[in-house]
């Protein structure tokens, strides 16, 4: 068989849909040997033991089955709970919260279900990698706004406006951001509403690290003024609750919006697993003392790396939210790829170059800081030797 790119059997629009960049350099990291990553985007916890406890019970009492298309009802009433508690908007657990394979599965839903061949989707540089492949694999044009170091790497709403044109349908934010770990305040979040209502957009908002949050607390856009109506919200039990591999997560969204989402997950996925539905109702009645803990361990962590990036001369601001640093390495005169490469090559360092997440995080390094203090005093020490030495 042909390669990929020669295959006639391949449909043309694969073609165009680049690999990932972030999973170059984890093939990369095969077989090496004392390799420090600061590269996952994955919580070095695993998953509490009430959360595994309440699977395996379910397992030995044979919940084995289907559930409905939009998920175990417990866990939307446990979902639509939490968000009144914490932000104080109410989704009905009937007909506005749909459980979904992951966030993954939720964002191809949101994406799918509203673009048309053509329409364009604005989303914010730099930008999570799956954002742009999803936009063009459902025949959408992905409209990229830059952000900025001295801005704090928040979208100016101006900015947003100045690419609106007749196609446009929608904007994607991702706040706590990956790979900024940038968070955006009420009031910016005001501007970019006051946009999509002007010009009648969607607004599809990324929260899988709304709960790590360390400065000022997350606004969610659904909760403004007239946004309800236009906004999708994704999340997930990822993050706040180390249950990556468990695949879980879920859409709040008006009920129009949704049902479109439904017809599409009803025919691809049906459902989510049944098992990990169970972990989550857990997770939310009982796993609140253990996110707290790792909030407050990942808010050392990201202190410590912070001072380290900017005690070796790599400018790194301060981030808000999520367990990433974006340090810049102007000074040293090499691109975010070759960095990232001899760093790996020389000191075994994981990192993720920036423009991986598009142009605008060219001459910035992605440093996950979800690994132990301990590592992460050694990459530091690994780092400033590879600078000295360049």
């Amino acid at each position: 068989m042909e390669e990929m790119g020669n295959c006639r059997f391949v449909a043309k629009v694969i073609k165009e849909v680049p690999p990932s960049g972030i999973r170059r350099f984890f093939d990369m990291v095969s077989g090496n040997g004392d390799i420090i990553s600061l590269g996952v985007g994955e919580p070095d916890y695993v998953a509490p033991w009430h959360i595994r406890e309440a699977c395996i019970h379910s397992l030995e009492q044979g919940e084995t089955s289907y559930t409905s298309n939009s998920g175990l009802l417990e866990l939307r009433e446990e979902i639509a709970r939490n968000y009144t508690q914490r932000q104080g908007i109410y989704y009905d657990p009937e007909s506005e919260i749909l459980i979904t394979s992951g966030v993954s599965e939720a964002l191809d839903l949101a994406i799918r279900a509203i673009v048309d061949n053509g329409d364009e989707i604005i989303v914010i540089e730099p930008t999570y990698v799956a954002y742009i492949p999803s936009i063009v694999l459902s025949g959408g044009k992905a409209i990229s706004v830059p952000t900025f170091r001295d801005d704090e790497f928040r979208v100016n709403a101006e900015e947003i406006e100045k690419r609106i044109t007749d196609r446009t349908k929608a904007i994607i934010l991702n706040y706590p951001n990956n790979p900024t770990g940038a968070t955006m305040p009420r009031e910016n979040l005001e501007a970019v509403a006051k946009v999509a209502e002007k010009h009648d957009l969607v607004v599809i908002t990324d929260e899988v690290y709304e709960r790590l949050t360390y400065t000022g607390k997350h606004c969610c856009i659904a909760t403004l003024d007239g946004m309800k109506d236009r906004t999708i919200v994704l999340n997930g039990f990822s993050k706040a609750y180390s249950m990556t591999g468990f695949r879980l997560g879920y859409i709040l969204a008006p009920k129009p919006l949704l049902d479109a989402m439904m017809r599409i997950h009803q025919y691809t996925m049906l459902c989510a697993p049944i098992t990990s539905q169970i972990g989550a109702i857990e997770a939310l009645k009982y796993g609140e003392t253990e996110v707290q803990a790792m909030i407050n361990e990942y808010n050392r962590r990201r202190r410590l790396i912070v001072k380290g990036f900017n005690d070796i001369g790599l400018d790194c601001f301060n981030p808000g939210g999520a367990f990433y640093a974006f340090p810049s390495i102007a000074t040293t005169d090499l691109t975010s790829n070759e960095f990232a490469e001899r760093l790996l090559e020389e000191q075994k360092v994981v990192t993720i170059p920036g423009d991986v997440f598009g142009q605008s995080g060219a001459g910035f390094l992605r440093c996950a800081y979800a690994a132990s203090r301990e590592d992460i005093k050694e990459a530091l020490e690994r780092i400033e030797s590879f600078i000295n030495g360049i």
